[in-house]
């Protein structure tokens, strides 16, 4: 069987560490087992299925994309095993472990700044669609705005949630960058059951929490963060707000401290996005005073993460407490 043959039908684990009210509970979809390491295994193969089927992606063929690193990591491996070429774009702020790894599976890495506006011919979204331009034959993803992004989800993992936990669902907490995983999975949980309530959970410096909540996009809160993967500085089309009920912001020191107590409560190294969505899940649960369970994501290992958000010297250089790894519950 093919690698691929294995993607989905991750472990759906429950979070007891964490102290919420009486009869309320979390869990947790564990994503990072899938095969390329994280939840864009599923749309990566979703989308390159649909290609080949339809005879968008030839044989020999290169795919192109921009990534924080995961879709790429997907897209490396599935064009290893099927023979084609992959030229991926990411922001400078990727781990370097991240990086390795796409160039380990034979994938061509370009680096962009991470400040480059989104209009620039620098912006590594701008960098891939000009290089898909430039190559024939080539076929993008375009993740941001492909509704077979949210459609994977649809077919996947919203169903299997709802196959493990039913109607005890009360709510979906997840961050966002396309919106694949909170717009696909909410749409599917929603259609069962209307009164699941839908949170998406946005790092300060992006751009999604004014403009749900305003309406406004405001070019000059547009920031930098560290958590790589959430988040976004213009709006794409895969995000579906109106499956959305709430926008939360969280911070970088937010998700780096769930991720510490994951590590030392749970067992579980995770990436900073699994470390932001445990964060809201914990703050949604934490407001719920009836029997009701949370479900969340926890998108990717935090493997790739060891010289940065593991890292005491690391935390220290960027501001994040003394360095030292500290077993923290987040203050909600």
């Amino acid at each position: 069987m093919k690698v691929q043959s294995f993607i989905g039908n991750t472990p759906l684990i429950e979070l007891k560490t964490f102290d919420l009210p009486a009869d309320v509970r979390i869990f947790a979809k564990v994503e990072f087992m899938n095969p390329g390491g994280s939840i864009k295994d599923r749309i990566v193969s979703y989308i390159l299925d649909d290609a080949e089927h339809r005879g968008l992606l030839k044989p020999g063929a290169t795919i192109v994309e921009n990534t924080s690193g995961n879709t790429g990591a997907a897209i490396a491996m599935i064009a290893a095993t099927r023979g084609y070429r992959a030229i991926l774009t990411m922001p400078d702020k990727v781990s370097k472990e991240k990086q390795d790894a796409l160039r380990a599976m034979g994938a061509e890495v370009i680096v962009c700044p991470t400040s480059a506006a989104p209009d620039s011919a620098k912006h590594y979204v701008t960098y891939a669609r000009r290089i898909h331009a430039e190559t024939p034959g080539s076929f993008m993803l375009n993740q941001y705005d492909n509704p077979l992004n949210a459609e994977a989800h649809f077919h996947s993992t919203g169903p299997e949630i709802w196959d493990a936990l039913g109607r005890s669902v009360t709510a979906f907490v997840a961050s966002g960058s396309t919106g694949g995983t909170i717009s696909g999975t909410s749409r599917f949980l929603k259609q069962q059951n209307p009164s699941v309530k839908s949170v998406l959970l946005d790092p300060a410096g992006s751009i999604y929490h004014r403009y749900f909540h305003e309406g406004v996009v405001d070019p000059s809160q547009i920031a930098p963060y560290f958590v790589e993967g959430a988040g976004e500085d213009h709006l794409v089309k895969c995000m579906d707000f109106s499956v959305v009920d709430d926008v939360i912001q969280f911070t970088d020191a937010d998700a780096f401290a769930t991720c510490q107590h994951l590590a030392k409560r749970e067992g579980l190294i995770c990436g900073g996005t699994s470390g932001a969505n445990v964060w809201g899940a914990v703050r949604v649960a934490r407001s719920l005073t009836k029997p009701a369970t949370v479900v969340t994501v926890l998108p990717d290992s935090g493997n790739k993460y060891i010289s940065k958000i593991y890292n005491p010297d690391w935390l220290r250089q960027n501001g994040f407490g003394t360095g030292e790894i500290r077993e923290l519950e987040p203050a909600l």
